[in-house]
């Protein structure tokens, strides 16, 4: 369990409350969102090690995991699903919901923790804890377009890759939202990085990123009738804000990154180059962060994007 103080779950209004995770030990990271009624419905579990968190937020909304109908990933991304198992252990009474492409993960989750541990090394278990196999039989898929009666509402699931394959992001009409994992972008919170400004960027984390599956999930979401996005990372975006700057934002990162390419490149050449991006993309905003406080603020980020970029345009020339 996180060493930080419990954070009270934040009524977002419509029986939805967002419990922060503090993953690693950081508010204003990660967040599950619960949804109360008939059918309660739990959206992302967190990694493992946000677990006890997670138990504590729902305790504070009145909730038990016994009292789950579903249990809800975005997207299979250990900081998204990593905590499914543990959480599907305590639900006997739950179904975990995940998109077609990340089912077989959460079923046998060997293949994604190795490549997992491709990325983070032998930091993974410190970083995420262990991943615990959920039955099959526990398991529905939802489809493009697919829908989910949870008693008070009814959820829809829409394919939304760009970020990764195995993405689905979900309406929901009674809270006029989506609940949109990393499809639309991380949203920096103050109360993350202690900046007195708040801006949307993509993740390029590996291994899917795709700036023209970007665009075609931007423009499928623009046409669905909502007006908020509730991030996963991190709280609620205005659709216009989510939408324009994560497609905006994923073709600035591929443009960079296709002018910064050369056959030899490192990671960390790729890092220190796109922090010098993010540096000068918030100062055309407007924006005032020097690299340094850049870089101490995305320490977990930068890398991964890095990563992702590299592996994109390897790909996209080979």
């Amino acid at each position: 369990m996180s060493q930080h103080p419990p954070i009270k779950p934040v009524n977002m209004g419509n029986n939805v409350y967002l419990i922060d995770l503090l993953e690693q030990d950081t508010p204003c990271r990660s967040a599950a969102y619960v949804l109360l009624g008939d059918r309660p419905t739990l959206i992302e579990t967190g990694s493992a090690k946000s677990h006890q968190t997670l138990l504590a937020g729902m305790a504070a909304c009145g909730l038990q995991p016994q009292d789950l109908a579903y249990v809800i990933v975005t997207h299979v991304h250990l900081d998204h699903a990593g905590g499914a198992g543990q959480i599907m252990e305590k639900a006997p009474n739950a179904t975990l919901v995940v998109h077609p492409r990340g089912a077989r993960h959460m079923v046998d989750p060997s293949r994604l923790w190795n490549g997992a541990l491709q990325v983070y090394g032998q930091a993974l278990s410190t970083l995420f804890g262990e991943m615990i196999p959920i039955p099959e039989s526990r398991v529905l898929i939802r489809k493009d377009s697919e829908t989910l009666d949870i008693g008070s509402r009814i959820l829809t699931f829409y394919d939304t890759p760009g970020h990764a394959k195995h993405h689905f992001t979900i309406l929901d009409p009674v809270s006029d939202a989506v609940f949109s994992g990393d499809a639309l972008g991380i949203r920096y919170r103050t109360c993350f990085t202690n900046w007195p400004f708040e801006w949307i960027m993509p993740s390029t984390s590996p291994i899917d990123f795709d700036p023209e599956a970007v665009q075609t999930t931007v423009a499928k979401l623009q046409q669905l009738p909502f007006q908020w996005v509730y991030h996963t990372h991190f709280g609620r975006s205005s659709k216009q804000e989510a939408l324009m700057n994560t497609e905006s934002g994923a073709l600035a990162m591929a443009a960079f990154m296709k002018q910064f390419y050369h056959p030899q490149v490192t990671a960390d050449e790729v890092m220190t180059g796109l922090t010098e991006w993010v540096h000068h993309d918030l100062t055309e905003r407007g924006f005032s962060a020097s690299v340094k406080d850049i870089r101490q603020a995305l320490a977990m980020d930068l890398p991964l994007d890095a990563l992702g970029l590299m592996y994109w345009i390897e790909n996209l020339k080979s």
